[in-house]
């Protein structure tokens, strides 16, 4: 049986720094897919995964355990992607993710055998309109639609990683999804 969250962080704590690894290998697929679709960019969701856990290995002890460990590595890569965004608007626009960059490495969920060339290029098709109008949102309604569609995480999990009631997270992602719909129509449009 794999050890807990907790175990693994007693055991770190208690010398084994080793033991880190497996929170690493378990979190840090999850963590690059929440950076990926906050930032847009590959590279920096690289980046903001591994800035992530040295900054959780480093603050270690300082994790008070009132939360989740997954709700607390969340929030640290939240401000992570963050604290990037503000830097790159001080310095110019973020670019949007390339057609094919967003899910290169991540594993898609669905099974793509049987579908004919015609099939395939309206996937991708529709898949870029999502990720434009997804990158269009404010970050704030952007996170939310992240946590809950593409990380799976409850409303109360958001609710705790983002220090936010229930309600707002709810508010957050119906208005979220209501503003990539009209978006998604209006890119339907144009082309």
């Amino acid at each position: 049986m794999d050890p807990s969250d907790d175990q693994i962080i007693e055991q770190t704590l208690g010398g084994e720094t080793e033991a880190f690894n497996l929170l690493v290998r378990r979190w840090e697929r999850q963590i690059y897919g929440l950076s990926l679709r906050l930032t847009g960019r590959e590279e920096e969701a690289r980046d903001i995964c591994q800035e992530t856990f040295i900054a959780a290995y480093r603050n270690l002890g300082k994790f008070r355990r009132e939360a989740s460990f997954s709700s607390w590595i969340y929030r640290i890569a939240i401000n992570a992607c963050h604290t990037r965004q503000r830097r790159q608007n001080q310095r110019a626009e973020i670019p949007i993710v390339s057609n094919e960059e967003a899910d290169s490495n991540i594993e898609l969920a669905s099974d793509d055998r049987g579908r004919s060339v015609p099939e395939e290029l309206e996937r991708d098709q529709r898949a870029r309109l999502v990720r434009k109008a997804l990158q269009a949102l404010p970050p704030d309604l952007r996170q939310v639609i992240v946590m809950k569609e593409y990380q799976d995480l409850t409303f109360a999990e958001i609710g705790e990683i983002l220090d936010i009631p229930v309600s707002t997270v709810k508010s957050r992602l119906y208005t979220g999804l209501g503003q990539m719909r009209a978006r998604l129509e209006r890119l339907r449009g144009v082309l």
